[in-house]
This record gives C-alpha cells, structure tokens and sequence, in this order.
C-alpha cells in the first residue's frame, strides 16, 4: 500500500485513502433528484447529536499532530472534496504519537468548501458508526472541531483489489484467494442487504475494496450508500451517481436504485477477478467505449470458450470447473433485467459451495494458457478508471 499510491484527481474513493490509484472522473448528476437538496445544517454541535458514541472524537489538533501538521510526505491520496493522510495514534487511548509507535491509521480532511463532499462525509460517519462487519472497513473517529470534517479509518496494508489486479509489477493475485475475495466482498454485501432496514452500498467496484495484510477484503468508503425501499416501495429515486461501467443499466437510465443494483456491481467486479482487466480502459484516442462486460458476455455462457477471457497472470493455475461456475455465475448477476439477477443471498451460497469445492488449482493443457481473446479496449495492459457518471 503506501509505497504504491497514485493520487486521484477527482473523487476519492476509499482506496484513494489506503493507497489509491490516479483515476479521471466523470460526474453525472440527475437533476431531477429526489434526494433532498436544502442545504444541511450541520454544526460542528449538530454532528457531534448526529453521530454515534461508538466513536472516538477527535480534536482537530489531535489528528493535526496524528499527521505531523499535515505534511506532505504523509499524503496518501487526494481528491474532489479533500486529502488523505497517514497518521499514528496510541492502540488504547487514540492519542497521538511519534511515526512509527502506535498503530497506523488513515485520515481523510474534507475541504471545506466541498458540499458534495460534506453531504458524503455525513452519510459515511453515519453509516459505519452504526454497521460493524469483518468485511466493512471499521471506522475510528471523526473530527467536526469548527469547520473542520475529518474521519479516521484502520489501514489497511495492502491497498486496494484495483492496484492488485491491474498495477503494472504487482505480483498476480492467485486464483484461490480471488474465490475468497469474492466470498467475502458477498459477505459484506449480504450483510448490508439483509438489515431490518436494508442497505444500498451503490458505489462497489475494485478501488474500493481493500485488502489486509492477509488479503482479506474489506467494503470501504460509503460516502454513497442509500438505505433501500421500505414498505410498498420497490425502489428509492436518487440522482444516477457511481463509477462508469459498474453501475446497473437500469440505475443509470432511470435513477432507481435497487439491492440488485449492487448485484450487477459485485457481477462486474467477479469478471474482473477472472480477467484481470479493468471494467473500462483509459479514454485514450482510438480506444473503444467498450466496456468489460459488453467485451466478455458472449464468453461468459459457452464453457468451451471460458478460457479465453481468464487471466494469462494466473498461468494456467485456476480450476476449469470453478472458472465456468464463477463465469456463469456473473453472467447472472449482470443479467440487464434487475428482477432476474440473484440475491446477494443466493450469490454468497453459490460462492461459497464453489469455494469448499476440492478443484482448486489445475493446470490446462499445455499452450491453452496463451491463446487469448484480443480487443482493443481489453488489452492485457489494464489501467485503473474510476470515471464518475
């Protein structure tokens, strides 16, 4: 992670804070929002009513003196509504301390004059004050010290699923601990989706799951999360906003948002852990709008030809019969009919009989692991792309 980091320019995704990667942004909002634009009366007084005690409030001096004033060499990713740095505090008592003594925390500073951002940085501190997973990233604290809004997260050492998979010089993800990253990314979207009041995280994709020391994936940044239709409601109406190319078509045309909209994502980011390539490329002159999905669908249903879309990173060492399970199986998810996708229930139990299977790995045949499937837009010289809509 923090050797590895890339600065983003626009919004800063969760990874961004953990050893992000540079991404270009588009965002897209529909004016017809019916989520509330009034402008939000929050005190530093008010939040402080808003927010659970289960977190730590700091001073903005604590966390000042956390990043040694702030300094440069400690900025770790930036962003449309602010920075992240890494800081250090005491394990027990959350104070301060020297580089190097306590543990490692990252701390993203909201500008002060981003709205959107604050709008985020409100919903986020909300959210995961309240919801406590293995596979939520935990939450710290939070500083609302003047106009001050800063939140303190746990690091995580080995950045995000999106540096691991498309960095160039990174090593390859195997192929087992893909099947547990996609197990556990399942996890914490079951979860969220199986609340008393439901939970739309609506902003899933590669940059923001991080990974520990031991690979294990953690849901990060909830700046966008939504809570979910409640009685006859089939849908909350929002303004279309998230990550090109992971988003639901239906979400993006209409703007209403469904639990199945998280079921397309996690579809999209289960392609990219058999590809190993990115959901959409550069824009770079020449380069197609073809997107990952629209690329590798006609691949997705044919067994026979499974192989040709796998990544060659893995050489070979990936199991034939959970490869075909994997792709079908997001094949489902990223059918074009919401009503026909999956639940994030069903999902997880399908994955997780795939992963206590006993065919992991295997070897093809000699010379399968180099014919692969060429396109323009899906060369294997993937480069991360965090365009908003």
């Amino acid at each position: 992670m923090g050797n590895c980091c890339r600065k983003p320019v626009a919004h800063v995704s969760s990874t961004s804070f953990f050893g992000g990667s540079k991404s270009r942004s588009k965002t897209k909002e529909n004016s017809k929002s019916t989520e509330g634009k009034a402008p939000l009366k929050t005190s530093g007084s008010n939040v402080n009513k808003l927010i659970s005690s289960n977190l730590k409030s700091f001073t903005f001096n604590e966390l000042k003196e956390a990043t040694k004033n702030f300094r440069q060499e400690n900025l770790i990713g930036e962003g449309g509504f602010g920075f992240v740095y890494k800081g250090w505090i005491d394990e027990n008592t959350y104070a301060p301390t020297r580089p190097g003594t306590g543990i490692v925390v990252a701390i993203k500073k909201l500008k002060p004059e981003s709205f959107q951002g604050h709008r985020e940085w409100l919903a986020e501190v909300n959210y995961l004050s309240q919801l406590h997973h293995e596979n939520l990233v935990k939450l710290i604290g939070y500083c609302s010290d003047g106009k001050n809004r800063l939140l303190v997260y746990e690091f995580m050492h080995k950045g995000s699923l999106e540096n691991h998979l498309f960095r160039k010089g990174v090593q390859p993800i195997p192929w087992t601990i893909r099947i547990n990253i996609a197990v556990a990314v399942a996890r914490g979207l079951t979860f969220l989706h199986t609340l008393d009041t439901n939970v739309i995280y609506r902003d899933l994709k590669a940059a923001n799951i991080l990974l520990d020391s031991d690979f294990n994936p953690k849901l990060s940044d909830f700046g966008l999360a939504r809570d979910g239709p409640t009685g006859d409601n089939t849908h909350v109406s929002t303004r279309v906003i998230g990550t090109h190319g992971y988003a639901a078509p239906e979400y993006v045309a209409t703007g209403h948002l469904t639990s199945r909209s998280d079921v397309y994502s996690f579809g999209v980011v289960l392609l990219e852990l058999l590809t190993g390539r990115s959901v959409v490329e550069d824009e770079k002159p020449g380069f197609s709008e073809e997107t990952l999905v629209d690329w590798a669908r006609p691949f997705l249903s044919d067994s026979r030809r499974i192989w040709r879309i796998m990544d060659t990173r893995l050489g070979g060492q990936y199991s034939k019969r959970g490869a075909q399970a994997a792709a079908i199986l997001a094949l489902r998810c990223l059918n074009t009919d919401p009503k026909n996708r999956p639940t994030m229930v069903n999902v997880l139990a399908e994955l997780e009989a795939l992963n206590s299977s006993n065919s992991f790995p295997r070897t093809p045949k000699s010379g399968t692991e180099n014919h692969t499937t060429k396109h323009s837009s899906h060369s294997q010289k993937s480069a991360t792309n965090n365009n908003r809509l």
